[in-house]
């Protein structure tokens, strides 16, 4: 067994001091953006399907003016080769799994060029491209079948390049008239949009699901115990435990002699101080730490001061309405900012009067929000904020303050 200087037993970076480095979960479309996860598949299956009609269409349209054509044959050549990359495009994206290999692509790739360049030799001498073209035109909707399995600049730059390729042909070709400059428009707005509107698609929907998974995870943070391990530390102490289980059966079963060498020692006592650590943290860290720091977007957006480690106070009521106030504050989506955040300080803490049912604490909290106007702040935010306790709100240019009388039962009571 080896270790980097910088790494502990279970593979964690840790600090110059020895303390462990918050680390937040991903997801593996976010480490992978072409991957074709997240149920992206089955919009990959409907967008090919739109393809297969968009194809089906265009192909009515080239035979009903077969007559037309001075040399009909390219443009017959330039369909064969257009379906031959629809039908092998959609068996090897559903076999494929999640990517399109790069030599797949490529050749996706040329099999459209030709079709462009085939059909253009067809019609060349008709000078009129936006009225006579068919196939050049679902290439680009051609796009859609691989749309989930490539990345979104390939695609966008693929459609460009077919978009380009017909705008040089009319230019070239069609003598613009006040006439047919709307088929020439058409034509090129119905090879474009597609692709670029897939790509759209896709990406919202990967957003999405991404940030309603991350919720979910973040939301079983709610029923925690007042201090506790989070969900990475449950991985890090379940690999604590087989390390530590494999070092003592080692020394029990005389595979390991006693006393220890110098690198098993090491070993062993890298594993006594994680867990050390594991126990110290899980007297101070709180559900509400757990769930800003694992998170992949209240982590970025987030900053919380909790020196008291008050949070863990909260009933599960108050916490699953101050953790959804934090959530619609950092996902408000009607004007997106780069530069919204959101301090959260909990504490210091104060006391009420007796009441009926024993001594009642006060537990403030300050919410700041930048990069949001007031009259931006969801309506259901409030609603949040009212299941916390009484809240007084105040703005300054772009920033909402947000001081919250949080009543907590006194822990001393309990």
């Amino acid at each position: 067994m080896s270790y980097l200087p910088n790494e502990n037993t279970l593979g964690v970076i840790v600090g110059p001091t020895g303390k462990r480095i918050a680390q937040r979960r991903t997801f593996a479309a976010s480490e992978n953006p072409h991957r074709a996860s997240l149920g992206t598949t089955f919009i990959g299956i409907g967008a090919a399907l739109v393809a297969g009609l968009a194809a089906i269409y265009g192909f009515a349209w080239f035979i009903a003016q077969w007559s037309l054509y001075t040399n009909p044959v390219p443009v017959l050549l330039s369909w064969i080769l257009l379906i031959i990359a629809l039908g092998g495009g959609f068996v090897v994206a559903r076999l494929s799994g999640d990517r399109l290999p790069d030599w797949m692509f490529a050749i996706f790739l040329s099999f459209l060029t030709c079709v462009v360049a085939l059909e253009l030799i067809g019609i060349w001498d008709l000078h009129d491209i936006g009225n006579y073209a068919t196939s050049s035109l679902t290439a680009g909707m051609a796009l859609l079948v691989i749309v989930t399995l490539r990345g979104p600049i390939e695609i966008l730059v693929a459609d460009a390049m077919l978009g380009i390729a017909l705008v040089v042909a009319i230019l070239l070709d069609t003598p613009l008239t006040p006439a047919n400059i709307a088929p020439q428009v058409t034509s090129l707005a119905f090879t474009v949009l597609p692709g670029m509107i897939g790509v759209l698609v896709v990406h919202g929907f990967r957003r999405m699901v991404q940030v309603e998974l991350d919720r979910v995870l973040v939301q079983s943070t709610v029923s925690a115990p007042r201090f506790a391990v989070g969900m990475l530390a449950s991985e890090e102490l379940a690999r604590l435990d087989l390390a530590a289980e494999e070092l003592l059966d080692s020394v029990a079963t005389g595979r390991t002699p006693l006393p220890l060498r110098p690198r098993t020692a090491s070993v062993a006592a890298s594993l006594a101080t994680e867990l050390r650590l594991h126990l110290i943290e899980g007297r101070r860290e709180t559900w509400l730490y757990h769930a800003v720091t694992e998170s992949e977007m209240l982590g970025k957006s987030v900053t919380l001061i909790d020196k008291g480690s008050l949070a863990g106070l909260l009933d599960d009521s108050q916490r699953d309405g101050l953790l959804s106030a934090i959530w619609m504050l950092v996902s408000e989506k009607s004007k997106p900012s780069a530069t919204r955040t959101v301090q959260v300080q909990v504490g210091p803490i104060a006391s009420t009067g007796e009441s009926s049912i024993g001594q009642k604490l006060v537990v403030p909290i300050e919410i700041t929000s930048t990069g949001i106007a007031k009259n931006r702040v969801d309506a259901s935010t409030w609603e949040a904020l009212r299941r916390v306790g009484r809240y007084s709100d105040s703005t300054r240019d772009a920033s909402v303050k947000i001081d919250v009388e949080c009543l907590v039962d006194n822990p001393a009571d309990l």
